[in-house]
């Protein structure tokens, strides 16, 4: 189950050093979702200053290890590099890095520059290794926050055959061994308009009722061991133009959090055969993902004490066609808030834990 002794690592507090110092060029310039050019410009120089041949499509980073061998199975490491918008309660500059008491602030520093960086340099401790028995590639996407077609989806046709994906977000460490799909559905209901005061038409709002409070109770009899219900929550209605006019269609949308117990298929013929509205899902791109929990790197995770999960929240590991984990320092209760942080220590450790699961690998 282990490989070879490793031919060439770098020192860990080189790279730890290396990937603060990334980390805070990264947070110091404005990377919003479809507006990564600058970050996107900085990751390339950061290879090309370790002599590594990159790809970039759009946005997105593509590095591939020296050695790489054709007929191998393939490891990708993947995090991304667009961020949020600040929201209105921040009180320090979100584009200033700052480290104060152990904590580095800034914009993005915990979803996802912290995973980010520490991948990287976990890939440049790896670049030059000829005793691996698989190959390795890194990609930093781009649109991750808005599910964006220009990220890892415009980028995955041209790596080949991906046989095991890691995938940084922040989880404190610990091994989410599955993740839960989304699919958004759009469903209609329909009426007939009539005159309020004379009691007239077919309310289409009365009409939706019921199939709202179908989607509000319902169970799915199968559940997913790793990920639990599939949760189905009424997010939008809306109904209607006028205060004397019965509507004669009401909209909704429902977000639906989806388990490996069903395929986005059979989720969405089960829906249609219990509601009367109409139903159409923006898209069945957001699929759940999960790995088998006798994987190698599920063992060595469970031997290096780390807790394994499944996690409610999407990333692009949904869009990723293998098995695959999301890993990362940082802590997902920060994602988003203001005055984001992530603490240094974090950092450091998200890159020896890598290395060591890597390590752990003989086969994919």
């Amino acid at each position: 189950m282990k490989t070879q002794e490793p031919e060439s690592s770098l020192e860990l507090n080189v790279l730890y050093k290396q990937a603060v110092e990334l980390l805070k060029s990264l947070i110091a310039t404005p990377s919003f979702s479809g507006e990564e050019q600058g970050t996107a410009q900085l990751i390339a120089g950061f290879f090309a200053n370790h002599n590594i041949p990159f790809q970039q499509v759009g946005n997105n980073i593509i590095a591939r290890n020296f050695h790489f061998r054709e007929g191998l199975p393939t490891l990708l490491l993947n995090s991304h590099h667009d961020t949020v918008k600040p929201n209105a309660a921040y009180t320090r500059d979100p584009f200033l890095p700052e480290i104060e008491n152990g904590k580095l602030y800034g914009l993005g520093s915990n979803d996802a520059g912290g995973a980010l960086v520490a991948l990287a340099v976990t890939f440049i401790n790896f670049y030059l290794r000829t005793d691996l028995y698989f190959n390795i590639i890194f990609v930093a996407s781009a649109e991750e926050e808005i599910s964006g077609v220009n990220g890892i989806e415009l980028v995955l046709p041209k790596l080949g055959r991906i046989d095991l994906a890691i995938v940084g977000e922040p989880t404190l460490m610990d091994l989410a061994i599955a993740e839960k799909g989304l699919m958004v559905l759009d469903c209609i209901s329909h009426g007939k308009p009539g005159h309020a005061a004379r009691n007239e038409g077919v309310n289409a709002l009365y009409n939706a009722l019921p199939d709202i409070e179908w989607f509000r109770t319902f169970k799915f009899p199968k559940v997913s061991a790793s990920l639990g219900e599939i949760k189905m929550n009424v997010t939008i209605i809306q109904a209607g133009a006028q205060h004397n006019v019965v509507p004669s269609e009401c909209r909704f949308t429902v977000d639906i959090r989806c388990t490996d117990a069903y395929t986005l298929e059979e989720l969405l013929e089960e829906i249609r055969n219990h509601v009367k509205c109409e139903v159409e899902p923006r898209s069945m791109r957001l699929r759940p993902s999960s790995i088998r929990s006798d994987h190698p790197l599920v063992l060595q995770a469970a031997a290096m004490k780390k807790k394994t999960y499944g996690s409610p929240t999407t990333s692009d590991q949904a869009l990723i066609p293998c098995e695959s984990v999301k890993i990362g320092p940082g802590d997902s209760a920060r994602s988003h808030s203001a005055d984001e942080y992530i603490y240094l220590d974090e950092i450091r450790e998200g890159i020896s834990s890598y290395i060591q699961l890597i390590e752990s690998l003989s086969s994919l």
